[in-house]
């Protein structure tokens, strides 16, 4: 199993919710404002930026990266949390 971080940057409508439903079925922590974390098996990086970038407007970003260590301040939430 491998550990994701998403990154997001929504630009001029800023629609969340199709975003934060996937990440909640994706069981997803939210470490910063716009970067959470999750889980998962058999995908990368690639296929998980795709894959997001159809829940989001086609001026907004996104970048999905697959993290072996990781360190937080202040953060809102922590890997540690997921379940």
């Amino acid at each position: 199993m491998a550990l994701y971080f998403l990154e997001y940057d929504l630009r001029k409508q800023r629609n969340y919710k199709p975003l934060y439903d996937e990440l909640a079925r994706f069981n997803a922590v939210r470490i910063l404002e716009s970067l959470w974390c999750f889980n998962r098996v058999n995908t990368n990086a690639v296929g998980l930026r795709d894959y997001f970038s159809t829940l989001i407007d086609s001026d907004d970003g996104v970048m999905v990266s697959e993290v072996s260590d990781w360190a937080c301040s202040k953060a809102m939430g922590m890997p540690s949390q997921l379940k």
